[in-house]
């Protein structure tokens, strides 16, 4: 068997492994026996479990940069897009395994190693919605404005209204959080004069 295919046999068994038992529990004997392979076979591409861990990491983030690019497109303005980028990038987070155990273990346990993690997959998210504000801005879309504080904010209110707001209300559809989106941040709640 090529080197190339045992690296990624251990690469699919450790993906395997920290989604099913998060990062703090997932050992090297453990990705050995899901890769049938022996524990020095790992160490001959990974040095460490931290290591493993990034470049499984890194992989993730290029699927979620593959989702966002997509779901973009040039020719429909700034809010269609931000609301297709983020609808896909929200379900792919919300569907993939890794993340969704990822979540759990920061929330449960507050594992240093994955809310690292879940702040780079944050970071990826923020990244494309900011680089969604410049270019309406250049476009005469929007206002000038700080990008990095309107992506925060954004993101913050998507995910809000998207997840927090299910957890003691009734879910609110695609369409409705497309409309309070608009309300907070294209319309402001002032009326016009």
């Amino acid at each position: 068997m090529a080197a190339v295919d045992r690296r990624q046999m251990v690469m699919d068994a450790a993906a395997k492994s920290f989604s099913l038992f998060g990062y703090k529990a997932t050992t090297m004997d453990q990705v050995a026996k899901i890769a049938n392979v022996g524990k020095g076979t790992i160490y001959t591409f990974f040095t460490t479990k931290e290591e493993l861990f990034d470049e499984i990491l890194k992989a993730v983030i290029q699927d979620m940069k593959r989702v966002v690019e997509l779901n973009i497109r040039e020719d429909v303005s700034f809010f269609d897009n931000l609301y297709r980028g983020l609808d896909a990038l929200l379900e792919f987070r919300g569907e993939h395994e890794l993340l969704v155990k990822l979540s759990q273990e920061v929330r449960e346990f507050g594992t240093p190693q994955a809310q690292e993690a879940m702040q780079r997959i944050e970071n990826v998210v923020l990244d494309y919605v900011e680089k969604q504000i410049v270019r309406a801005e250049e476009q005469g879309e929007i206002v000038d404005i700080d990008p990095k504080i309107v992506s925060f904010v954004l993101l913050k209110l998507y995910i809000a209204l998207s997840l927090e707001w299910n957890k003691q209300h009734e879910a609110l559809s695609k369409e409705e959080i497309k409309k309070y989106v608009g309300i907070f941040m294209a319309e402001g709640l002032a009326k016009k004069r």
